[in-house]
């Protein structure tokens, strides 16, 4: 089987959760005899094709970017070229390009969605768009949602509930470096341990504000990792509230980021709006066994952190609430290793890399199948 992932951005260029998806997909279609590509728009596609560990990337120039959508003239001829030469389309939503890319080439080939996260802040845009996604999440054969609180919650897959299936994200923990010794030694030295922890892309619905709203009076240490367009607009906040225990350390690679999961005392995930339909971070922080404070935005957030067992689970863009959870799990350290405890023992039940990846090939197939009959 050949598999042809299309989305506007990827490895190496970005590195938020989508492309993490992506990525595990690949490489486990690869360890199980599937061939699997990427087709990407990129603003500087120099090489044009590139391996990204064990599979190939092939990158279109992106000629202008609106609305965080991305758009290509020579993305059309290579997108058709490629699918002439695959099984399965998997296409990756939101992303009004990949629509138009796929009713002009005419492709023919069985497809099925990834459907991300519904359109939350273009919301006039949508209006304009809406005509155009409803036609072509009716043209696909499978669209996958990654929880069920997400498909039950989404105005927009109500109306395709006959083709949506659940398959959850799923991460390789052998995939990720061990955190070294040395480098262990190096980021207690320098942010000590038991801190709380965010990690990801410093966007708007990230909660991040809220979260630094939440410190002001305590002592509570915060580490934050991962760069993005509110990064100025956050250290100025931290800034002005004289927070004294936020370190922002950037984008950092994979073998720090396990250190700092490893050193810290929980993560905190403070999304509060839709656009966050999942959480990597909080895989990553559930496969190191650690508990998690997430916000209740009816995303797969909660599905990954559930409350009471796995972490807490407080209202969005609440900084007293993100203040009285971090005072417990603080104050309470038996109940943090019996939370982290039951993050680890989720992770294997419903989150591995290989159970995303088993469930993903089952669409595929079902997805032919369909196209096949013609249904």
């Amino acid at each position: 089987m050949r598999v042809l992932h299309f989305f506007k951005t990827y490895l190496p260029d970005t590195t938020g959760g989508i492309e993490q998806v992506i990525f595990q997909l690949c490489e486990q279609a690869r360890a199980n005899d599937v061939q699997a590509q990427v087709l990407t728009l990129s603003p500087e596609p120099t090489p044009e094709t590139i391996n990204v560990e064990h599979h190939q990337v092939t990158r279109a120039r992106q000629n202008i970017q609106i609305a965080s959508t991305g758009f290509s003239l020579d993305v059309f001829k290579r997108f058709s070229a490629m699918a002439r030469e695959s099984d399965v389309i998997h296409f990756h939503f939101p992303w009004p390009m990949m629509d138009l890319v796929h009713f002009c080439t005419r492709h023919g080939r069985p497809s099925v969605v990834s459907y991300h996260s519904d359109i939350v802040r273009q919301q006039s845009l949508l209006k304009l768009y809406r005509p155009l996604m409803n036609r072509f999440l009716g043209s696909v054969q499978r669209i996958m949602v990654a929880s069920p609180n997400y498909q039950q919650s989404s105005e927009v897959l109500r109306h395709f509930s006959d083709k949506t299936v659940v398959v959850p994200y799923g991460l390789d923990a052998n995939a990720y470096p061990q955190a070294s010794t040395e480098r262990l030694d190096y980021w207690r030295k320098r942010v000590g341990e038991a801190f709380f922890l965010f990690v990801g892309v410093l966007r708007y619905y990230k909660g991040l504000s809220s979260l630094l709203d939440a410190l002001q009076g305590t002592n509570f240490p915060l580490v934050v990792i991962g760069n993005g367009p509110e990064e100025s607009a956050l250290k100025e906040q931290a800034a002005r509230l004289q927070l004294q225990n936020v370190v922002f350390l950037g984008r950092l690679d994979d073998e720090d980021k396990v250190c700092l999961l490893q050193l810290s005392l929980a993560l905190v995930f403070p999304s509060h709006l839709r656009s966050e339909a999942f959480g990597i971070s909080l895989l990553e922080a559930s496969m190191l066994g650690k508990p998690m404070i997430s916000c209740e935005i009816g995303s797969g957030t909660t599905y990954v952190n559930h409350h009471e067992v796995t972490g807490l689970v407080v209202p969005p863009a609440s900084p007293q609430a993100l203040r009285a959870a971090m005072q417990r799990l603080w104050t309470d350290r038996v109940e943090c290793m019996r939370f982290g405890a039951e993050a680890r023992l989720r992770f294997e039940q419903l989150f591995t890399a290989d159970r995303m990846w088993r469930n993903t090939l089952a669409v595929y197939n079902e997805a032919i199948d369909v196209a096949q009959r013609g249904a």
